[in-house]
């Protein structure tokens, strides 16, 4: 067997159950035959496309506790931690290495929709059906502020890359601009004619994108707090748009079962992916911006070749809709959370 097959073999453990060794034979055969033929010449753009496509996600840890459907994910900035969202009221933080629950937060009087970690970690926003935004000291978990200004649920937040300021939107059609160092509200964006489910600011903060249930995708500039373009093509509701790595391009999906990405520069659709059965909940970018991973209420987990648009694996194991989704920094983990009331960490 030549040397590199089985290094393959070595890496991706064998000696697993029939099904999944076969599934991994094919990537090894497939990888190695492109390396062969790099080898002898006859193909050109390598471009680490045999790295990409030999890593194989395995389920690696599940992880128990919320007593009610996950709605969100997050790795923290370090990617030591997991912050997680759910019906059950709560907001909890968990270890990745030992799978353990480490941190709790109670304070919301309904669904917690989303939370994420500050960019140095040492501070959480989550948003809830409550209407209310919280802040808390992720260190603690104590309580440190409560926004208010939503009329209705809140779908979704996220801070700025420099820590300063929080985006959130809700079913009540605004988007909303706030101070994390303070109660105020900074700016109201109003432009969709229906609930806004997503919101994101730009890799530059200069930027947000949001996705509504009127079908659309919109482009805002944070500084004027005006619409710079409307991305229209889903037949759908949009559940979520995010920006890629270097901010050229979003990717969205929505309740039409498809996902889209779109160039930000023209405004034009440039892929549409097609294999989710149901409404495709969450959908990200890897870090090096050439995959992309959704999760669906198919109950699967999808990841996507962006140059190509094919599905590159599909994970399967949630048993009821998967909500949320996120990528670590270095790309070689996913965490998937459902309303199976499971969180899922593949590596």
């Amino acid at each position: 067997m030549d040397a590199s097959i089985k290094e393959h073999a070595k890496e991706m453990n064998l000696s697993t159950a029939p099904q999944l060794r076969e599934k991994k034979i094919k990537l090894i055969i497939q990888n190695w035959v492109r390396i062969l033929d790099i080898e002898l010449g006859w193909i050109s753009d390598f471009d680490k496309i045999v790295i990409k496509y030999a890593k194989y996600f395995q389920l690696s840890k599940i992880l128990k506790g919320h007593e009610g459907g996950i709605n969100s994910v997050k790795f923290s900035p370090d990617g030591c931690k997991i912050i997680s969202s759910s019906n059950d009221y709560t907001i909890r933080i968990w270890d990745v290495e030992s799978g353990k629950q480490i941190q709790i937060f109670r304070g919301h009087s309904n669904w917690a929709k989303v939370a994420e970690f500050s960019p140095d970690g040492q501070t959480v926003v989550s948003g809830s059906s409550d209407e209310t935004i919280r802040v808390w000291d992720a260190e603690s978990g104590k309580h440190v502020m409560e926004l208010k200004g939503h009329s209705n649920w809140v779908w979704d937040i996220n801070i700025s890359s420099d820590g300063k300021n929080i985006v959130s939107c809700s079913t009540d059609k605004t988007i909303r601009l706030w101070s994390i160092n303070s109660e105020n509200e900074i700016k109201t964006l109003i432009g969709h004619s229906a609930g806004i489910l997503s919101v994101q600011f730009s890799p530059d903060d200069q930027m947000i994108v949001s996705a509504s249930v009127d079908n659309t995708i919109a482009l805002w500039d944070v500084k004027s707090g005006g619409i710079l373009k409307k991305l229209i093509g889903h037949s759908d509701a949009v559940i979520c748009a995010n920006f890629s790595p270097n901010g050229k391009f979003i990717v969205s999906c929505s309740d039409d079962k498809t996902i889209r990405i779109w160039e930000v520069e023209s405004g034009k659709e440039i892929k549409t992916l097609k294999g989710h059965s149901h409404y495709v909940n969450m959908v990200q970018y890897f870090p090096d911006g050439q995959t992309i991973a959704s999760c669906s209420n198919d109950m699967t987990v999808r990841l996507w070749d962006v140059k190509s648009g094919e599905e590159i694996q599909k994970l399967e194991g949630h048993f009821n809709q998967v909500r949320g989704i996120d990528i670590s920094s270095d790309g070689n983990q996913i965490v998937t959370s459902s309303w199976d009331m499971t969180i899922r960490i593949w590596e």
